[in-house]
């Protein structure tokens, strides 16, 4: 039929005409933070971590999640993200970013739901609450060729695996899609999130300046290159490294003392730095 105007259009207008999807914003939290060293001379060793949160409802129960939850009829979707943020991980205020958009029409067994992914990170160390009863930090580590990913997730108290396999879909791009090969602890599609955001962080960390959303205030400049190793998954060369973050960082008048190291000269983020 057509319409002679808008407002035409509208009067005749149903909505129950149109097939119906409900839309969730599923958030991936990354941090790094201190592990225990045992010997004192050197620095503390660093984790790369994720928060998840166990389910206690159905579908998909006792099994792991990324914090998440469905907009409402009248709320955009990012505020949706920091809503859930807050509820659910007990965290506000921190980097925020949209990663990708899941439409699988099976990606959820009650209904046709679509998922806007976003991927924060935070020094977990300066965390102003402690995060809900049923959510837990997981260190990640990772194996990766051109054809899969193998991650493991730790706690402490549980151990999770997945891999992803990797196709290239784009080469001039270097673009791959990917698909869950194994899983059993981690519910819906939450390991192709996972699997994304790690990707997405390590092509940006080199290029942009995003590892200073998960870095102190002040720092050394051994410590800054410990948080990138631990997230490339890689031991980076001393020159490389300078050359990476010579523009990125600035020498303060601060240092730090004590714990059996040398006097070390803390630095921050250039955020005045000509591009």
């Amino acid at each position: 039929m057509e319409y002679k105007s808008e407002e035409e259009f509208l009067k005749a207008y149903n909505p129950n005409d149109y097939d119906r999807l409900s839309l969730t914003a599923d958030i991936l939290i990354f941090s790094v933070s201190d592990g225990i060293q045992d010997n004192y001379r050197k620095l503390n060793e660093k984790y790369f971590s994720v928060l998840l949160v166990k389910r206690d409802t159905y579908p998909f129960k006792d099994k792991w999640t990324l914090p998440g939850g469905f907009v409402r009829i009248d709320e955009d979707i990012e505020d949706a993200a920091e809503r859930i943020l807050a509820d659910e991980a007990n965290i506000k205020d921190i980097y925020l970013e949209q990663l990708y958009t899941y439409g699988d029409p099976k990606r959820d067994p009650r209904m046709r739901v679509i998922s806007t992914s976003y991927m924060a990170l935070i020094d977990k160390n300066r965390l102003p609450n402690t995060v809900s009863n049923n959510a837990s930090w997981f260190n990640v580590s990772v194996l990766e060729d051109e054809k899969s990913m193998n991650v493991t997730l730790d706690n402490g108290n549980e151990t999770i695996k997945f891999k992803i396999k990797k196709t290239l879909k784009e080469k001039t791009t270097d673009r791959y899609k990917y698909e869950i090969e194994e899983n059993d602890k981690i519910a819906f599609d939450h390991p192709l999130v996972i699997a994304s955001g790690i990707s997405r962080l390590k092509n940006k960390i080199e290029y942009t300046d995003i590892v200073f959303n998960m870095m102190p205030e002040y720092f050394t400049l051994g410590e800054l290159q410990q948080v990138y190793e631990v997230i490339l998954g890689k031991k980076l060369l001393d020159p490389a490294f300078r050359r990476i973050i010579a523009k990125k960082t600035v020498k303060t008048d601060k240092v730090r003392t004590g714990g059996g190291h040398r006097p070390s000269v803390l630095f921050k983020y250039n955020d005045n730095q000509k591009k």
